[in-house]
């Protein structure tokens, strides 16, 4: 019979000890590392038992559909380690903003977001939400202002994630979301750049945080995965019963891999956000390396907003090289060492362009609206000795100015 560790200072740990013990639920085995429960459904003692569980009045598993052992262990961490109520883990990122959004709005209801946000949200926004009678209104981020006159009698919804894909635009957490709070409007964070490590929105006013455990909590590039956080009336009443009647549910494997990363997590951030200020500082000084976009450094537009809400710069980079999409192509392919992919918070440096990749569907003038330039690249960098990514990003920068 398996039974949860108790620690009754768990709420108290500091990052790294949360995110080592948080959550551990061992069988009767005593394990050491937490087990990983690879089974479709569990067996009742009784029918009684049965009809106790589906009407959720006992608290064991019926389908991993619906939970696991080891998904819980997941989730549980997580939420220890976040200051969240509850935590549901989904199987995707995007699993996890889409059940966040449609869980909760309805036919005639309207949302706010930022329009700085990764292209796959914005779709489900616009054009997801659009077909079930959901309307949106796209407003620059960084405006107060902007968010307020945007709200009308039917507004449900903020929605945003800060810093933003690709071009590192942040967004007052804390101000939006007094802003919902005042209006009764449920606000939605998508935390993913940041990490829980560098961000806490649900401390500074959040409703709900969503990631894709896919970046940099699994931060190896093995597995997908996401997760939703937040007050146990929104997770449960609304959030729960979406996952489990459409099923993006978690595979126990990768809940098993997200939750042995979470142990060492706070090193490989650390050290990949020491590397990029490094590199953003390199970027800056070199010839045909027109602009650099990075959190930490003084000359961001919003400086002082990152260093309020963020205690570091993090791992990701934008910057923009001459010669617009030939010469972004030309530096891309000149890299030796980072490797060119569509994905991000790897131990492995990356770098995307992001106007053919990830921001591909949006209209020129769209993109120009979002600061995406045709020479933007974005870089998100990894463990490798930021000497060696010096030298890879010096050669290719070079390469590029032909």
């Amino acid at each position: 019979m398996a039974k949860e560790q108790e620690h009754p200072a768990g709420r108290n740990w500091r990052p790294e000890t949360a995110l080592v013990h948080g959550g551990i639920t061992r069988s009767q085995w005593n394990e050491t590392a937490e087990a990983l429960y690879l089974t479709q459904g569990f067996v009742y003692n009784t029918a009684e038992q049965a009809e106790a569980r589906f009407k959720q009045e006992d608290p064991g598993f019926q389908y991993t559909r619906f939970g696991n052992p080891t998904t819980a262990m997941f989730e549980e961490r997580l939420k220890i380690f976040e200051g969240a109520e509850e935590c549901l883990a989904t199987a995707t990122g995007m699993a996890a903003v889409t059940a966040s959004i449609l869980s909760y709005v309805r036919t005639g209801d309207h949302i706010v977001a930022a329009r700085a946000m990764f292209g796959s949200c914005r779709n489900v926004i616009e054009t997801i939400c659009g077909r079930l009678g959901v309307t949106s209104t796209l407003v620059d981020g960084k405006d107060l202002n902007a968010w307020r006159e945007a709200i009308r009698p039917n507004t449900k919804m903020f929605f945003f994630e800060t810093p933003s894909n690709p071009n590192l635009e942040l967004v007052d957490i804390e101000g939006v979301c007094k802003i919902a709070r005042e209006k009764g409007i449920v606000s939605i964070v998508d935390n993913v750049y940041a990490t829980p490590l560098l961000q806490r929105p649900l401390a500074l006013g959040a409703d709900v945080v969503v990631y894709s455990a896919t970046k940099h909590i699994d931060g190896q590039g093995r597995c997908l995965g996401g997760a939703v956080l937040g007050k146990t009336e929104f997770i449960t009443k609304y959030v729960q019963e979406w996952l489990r009647q459409t099923g993006p549910s978690i595979a126990p494997f990768n809940a098993w891999v997200l939750l042995k990363s979470l142990e060492t997590m706070p090193v490989r951030i650390r050290a990949a956000c020491a590397s990029a200020a490094k590199i953003a500082d390199l970027l800056a000084g070199l010839p045909g390396v027109t602009r650099v976009i990075y959190p930490g450094r003084a000359d961001h537009p919003q400086a002082e907003l990152a260093a309020r809400q963020m205690p570091g710069g993090g791992q990701m980079i934008a910057f923009e090289v001459e010669g617009g999409k030939n010469g972004a192509f030309r530096c891309l392919n000149a890299l030796r060492l980072i490797i060119l992919s569509n994905n991000l918070g790897d131990t492995k440096s990356i770098v995307t362009h992001p106007a053919t990749t990830t921001h591909f569907k949006l209209t020129p003038a769209q993109r120009d609206e979002l600061g995406i330039s045709d020479g933007m690249i974005r870089l998100s960098v990894g463990l490798e000795a930021a000497e060696d990514l010096a030298d890879d990003l010096t050669n290719a920068v070079k390469a590029a100015r032909g």
